[in-house]
């Protein structure tokens, strides 16, 4: 079992078929009184036609049916069960994620609108923090003809369940068609697993070896959303407008 929510423009019409944008952990990104707000930022970006319009698909990790939801929807179940879950489907280095995305959330979101979310792998993106940012990665890595666009914030690139290999694996490979905004900070987490800064900053060399087109702001802040949420809405704009200026 999985909570998705789902964020649209006013209006979707026929004529124009919306971007569309998945975030791991959905409930922190959404919560109203969390760092990013995401709703808050789709609506003025759908509003003011800068990266519009764009669908937001809100997705929890899934937990089994023998696990109660959280107390609250804005945060993660504390079961350890569902918190090995979470890392099964986030810091797994397979396709499995990437074809939930396509083969069931995303059917489900279109059923649900009513609407066709575009085919282009240029308007379609996947967003996650921690966990959440190696998964995204991992998914458009596996289906870049799904997913073209990457927002990770403080991403998992540790030795969690291989993700350490990924700067070797994105040298070594031919460059996909995956435009990458990346963010973390010198407070990062930094434990047994390995170092987020040293590791963000390592596939983001990579990424740039590999001739990626890629952002990377490493900021002062620790493991969480702050920094993410402070730029969220510049970060949108510049993944979805290759000539956007630089995050300042």
């Amino acid at each position: 079992m999985r909570d998705v929510w789902i964020v649209c423009p006013n209006e979707l019409t026929d004529e124009v078929s919306p971007a569309l944008l998945v975030f791991n952990d959905g409930h922190s990104y959404l919560n109203a009184e969390g760092p990013v707000r995401a709703q808050r930022v789709l609506d003025a970006v759908n509003a003011d036609g800068t990266v519009g319009p764009v669908v937001g698909v809100f997705v929890t990790p899934g937990r089994g049916i023998d696990l109660p939801p959280s107390s609250s929807p804005w945060e993660m179940n504390r079961d350890p069960r569902a918190a090995l879950q979470r890392s099964i489907e986030y810091d797994s280095m397979t396709d499995r994620y990437a074809s939930l995305l396509v083969d069931e959330v995303i059917p489900f979101v279109q059923d649900h609108l009513g609407s066709s979310i575009t085919d282009d792998p240029a308007r379609r993106g996947v967003v996650g923090h921690s966990s959440g940012g190696i998964c995204a990665w991992t998914a458009a890595w596996h289906r870049p003809d799904r997913f073209g666009l990457v927002l990770s914030h403080c991403g998992s690139f540790v030795n969690l369940r291989g993700g350490h290999a990924w700067p070797y694996l994105i040298r070594s490979t031919e460059r996909h068609p995956i435009r990458v905004f990346m963010q973390s900070g010198e407070s990062d987490a930094d434990i047994i697993y390995g170092s987020w800064p040293l590791a963000n900053h390592q596939v983001a060399a990579a990424l740039e070896f590999a001739g990626y087109d890629m952002r990377f702001e490493f900021g002062t802040g620790g493991h969480t959303l702050r920094h993410a949420g402070s730029m969220f809405a510049e970060s949108l704009r510049w993944l979805f407008n290759p000539a956007s200026l630089s995050v300042s």
